[in-house]
């Protein structure tokens, strides 16, 4: 058997010669890795159990046919399912978890619009989760409908709300300034700034960007979320922080121990360095400070689509257009004191 790229993954063929790969972390049992080797879902899982985040992958309860959790198990076994990202089947999962402890037993045929609002208005308090509750929904019983398996489709129509929010605000150069000073290069905390700032990835991608992405000083790895490829060049400062470590095996970003992080604890644990450097935000704060500044360095949309792995103009543009609002308030403002002073 070929040494395996991934340290301490092994393969088993099966009885029926179907390969199942496994990881044996330091003496404890062997854990099953899923997914196609070398795909996205294979490394991003093998990554969380090498982190110790995964057991072996319950039996899943499939329900008695004509239950909505017979219906939803078909439609996690579908081409529909397998071709969204990791990211987005764990929010369903999760989602759908809750749905089929109140209603897995319910006819899926039965369900209503009227049934679904009510689904989303018990979680109105929250109107992100009551989104994706709806969302995972309309996901659902439109690839329902399309394989014929109800005949009206009682999400269709039912509408999203209204969510105020600015999200997750972005960094200043002076909070850059400030956490630097407080975390030196040679700490962890560092390191991980840099990549975040420097490569504008989202923390998804950072915890999984390593030494076997980079040749030639260009990494290249698919996005998490989106699945596009990424072209990420190393900038110095990252380079210089890489270099000064300390750094994983396999992952740039890594725990105390060396292992690689989940982007769950890696968020819970960027928090709370900052935090020690007295700057309130989050890691994605630092994937919009990129972006603002490349859209203020006259960055197109194509280069932001390019660099930060959007695949439409809805999110570029943000940054574009408020540059372009910018360069023409300051170019207002120059011409309305050029006026007054004629007067």
């Amino acid at each position: 058997m070929p040494k395996a790229r991934y340290p301490r993954c092994y393969k088993f063929p099966s009885r029926s010669g179907t390969v199942r790969w496994y990881v044996r972390r330091a003496n404890g049992p062997k854990v099953r890795v899923y997914g196609d080797y070398g795909t996205p879902e294979f490394e991003a899982n093998y990554l969380a159990v090498m982190a110790g985040a995964l057991g072996e992958k319950p039996r899943p309860k499939t329900g008695k046919q004509g239950t909505l959790r017979w219906l939803a198990e078909m439609w996690k076994q579908s081409s529909d399912w397998a071709q969204t990202s990791p990211a987005t089947q764990k929010q369903r999962e999760n989602i759908l978890l809750h749905v089929l402890k109140s209603a897995g037993d319910a006819d899926y045929t039965r369900f209503k619009e009227a049934d679904i609002r009510a689904g989303r208005e018990r979680r109105k308090d929250t109107p992100a989760a009551a989104n994706n509750f709806l969302k995972t929904m309309k996901a659902l019983y439109k690839w329902a409908k399309e394989n014929d398996l109800v005949d009206v489709d009682p999400a269709k129509d039912v509408k999203m709300l209204r969510v105020k929010t600015g999200g997750f605000p972005p960094w200043t150069l002076d909070e850059v300034a400030q956490f630097r000073a407080r975390w030196a290069l040679g700490t962890r905390e560092r390191l991980a700034l840099e990549i975040l700032l420097n490569t504008g990835l989202r923390r998804g991608d950072a915890v999984r960007l390593g030494r076997q992405h980079v040749k030639d000083g260009l990494a290249t790895f698919r996005a998490e979320k989106t699945n596009v490829t990424l072209y990420i060049p190393i900038a110095p400062a990252l380079q210089a922080a890489i270099d000064a470590g300390p750094t994983g095996d396999l992952t740039y970003i890594a725990t105390a121990k060396g292992l690689p992080m989940v982007k769950e604890g890696f968020g819970n644990w960027f928090r709370q360095a900052c935090d020690a450097a007295g700057v309130k935000k989050s890691a994605h704060g630092l994937r919009k400070l990129a972006a603002t500044v490349l859209g203020e360095t006259s960055g197109s949309e194509l280069e932001l689509q390019a660099l930060f792995g959007w695949v439409t103009n809805e999110q570029s543009g943000v940054y574009t257009r408020e540059a372009n609002k910018r360069r023409l308030a300051l170019q207002a403002a120059m011409k309305l004191q050029a006026g007054l002073e004629q007067k």
